[in-house]
């Protein structure tokens, strides 16, 4: 196929040839593959760059980035191998001389502790939102070999998905710590201040008054972000809330959790054992069921399932897609309704062809990559995460370029618990990443604005 790249792709692409470090925030749907992929081809043609490190989540290694690769005809001199698979598979796939060597993020840790030269001068990290954390093992083991490599890449359109904390770990694997210094002591004291503590240790920390402009001002020579709405013509986006209400009796047992930690019912107790398995349990209670003490299925209400079902009736024969969190969830669903799970390729080549009326995916498998335009344009999240990335990049399966419909997301929120929180808690982090991407918005005409 032929590749007319809009005027936006054009710039990004001039920006990573004139930015060895780069940092490039592009909105779900403006083509970040085929954009870098042309910046690689040129500076290949030029002879700056030889052997190109791709990585990237597990699905979109195996099959977007070569679908790009295989799909545009100024691309066809690239030569590519996938590193995945079992040891034997990865390493014969690490010792292809090609131009590009695309591995999934799980693997990145193996690939640098393997006896296989770490010989790459260009680096492209598809979702660099994944190395927010610097105690992780994948983020450690690239900030050893980091120096070896000239130029770098990271794409993502959720940079700060849970707030500015995660963008030291994200800047650090990019520029070594020159823009938010080498540790992250340095960048907490600079722009954070202790917040919820117990005497002396710190559980978390907000950001000092003006932080926030001062951290996009570091970091604004080697960023530009883009905003799907503002380049493409996406279709009409309604956000539902359809409320849920559990009788007394159903919440009397919520809130016995939620006050006293511990609850009985229908001859199981259920424990939630500290505040992370508390929200976990709240989460699940909300949704209809919960785990007991041995991960048996206890049902607390079906008030979900009857939503759904009234959601469903209305589409009409229109093709829905729902995302479910908990597997006791997807057993529920799949019990009153006739359902089929995204999970392969033949499942997603299916929905697209509207094959599929009543379809269920999980966010955190469908997060990135996945095209599911074609096939429908109404989305029910039946239980939410507290990710803003997976929320918003499940969104973004539906709602994207191509789309033909106008979409309409549902959200099921039963009333007075955690489901409440949990919406709010993404409304408020979207407010916080909005504010990154609109201090380092590119400017077509002149560069940068901040």
């Amino acid at each position: 196929m032929q590749y007319k790249p809009h005027n936006y792709q054009q710039y990004a692409t001039q920006f990573i040839l004139d930015h060895p470090v780069a940092a490039i925030l592009l909105d779900m749907g403006l083509g970040k593959s085929v954009i870098t992929l042309t910046a690689i081809k040129r500076l290949i043609d030029r002879v700056e760059i030889q052997r190109v490190l791709v990585v990237a989540p597990l699905r979109v290694a195996k099959q977007t980035w070569p679908e790009e690769l295989n799909k545009w005809d100024h691309l066809k001199g690239l030569t590519y191998s996938v590193i995945t698979g079992n040891k034997d598979q990865r390493i014969r796939a690490a010792q292809k001389d090609v131009d590009i060597y695309i591995i999934n993020r799980e693997n990145l840790k193996w690939l640098i502790e393997s006896a296989i030269p770490f010989d790459y001068d260009m680096l492209v990290i598809d979702e660099l939102s994944s190395f927010k954390s610097y105690r992780s093992q994948r983020f450690r083991a690239l900030k050893k070999v980091r120096p070896l490599i000239k130029r770098v890449v990271g794409l993502t359109g959720t940079p700060s998905s849970n707030g500015l904390m995660d963008l030291w770990a994200e800047f650090r694997v990019l520029d070594m710590g020159k823009r938010l210094g080498r540790f992250i002591s340095y960048y907490r004291a600079n722009y954070f201040d202790p917040d919820r503590r117990n005497m002396y240790r710190v559980f978390t920390y907000k950001p000092k008054p003006g932080a926030d402009q001062s951290i996009y001002r570091a970091i604004d020579d080697i960023t530009i972000s883009m905003k799907s709405k503002d380049y493409l013509q996406l279709p009409p986006l309604t956000m539902d809330t359809m409320p849920v209400k559990m009788s007394n009796s159903e919440q009397t047992i919520y809130d016995e959790l939620n006050a006293q930690l511990v609850v009985s019912t229908q001859g199981k107790q259920i424990d939630a054992l500290n505040a992370a398995s508390l929200s976990n349990k709240l989460c699940q209670m909300a949704n209809g069921c919960v785990y007991d003490d041995q991960q048996q299925v206890v049902q607390i209400h079906q008030r979900k399932l009857d939503a759904l079902e009234d959601l469903v009736e209305a589409a009409n024969g229109k093709p829905v897609l729902v995302a479910y969190w908990f597997k006791h969830d997807l057993a529920q669903i799949k019990q009153r309704f006739t359902a089929r799970e995204i999970k392969t390729v033949k499942d997603i080549q299916d929905w697209n062809a509207s094959k599929i009326p009543l379809a269920l995916i999980h966010p955190a498998s469908a997060g990135h990559g996945l095209n599911l335009q074609a096939g429908g344009s109404t989305l029910i999240w039946y239980g939410l995460t507290w990710s803003l990335e997976l929320y918003q990049q499940t969104n973004a399966r539906l709602w994207r370029q191509g789309q033909q419909q106008p979409v309409v997301i549902y959200h099921l929120i039963t009333q007075g618990t955690i489901d409440e929180n949990i919406l709010a808690a993404l409304k408020r982090k979207d407010k916080t990443q909005l504010a990154l991407i609109n201090a380092v918005k590119a400017n077509l005409r002149g560069g940068v604005t901040v």
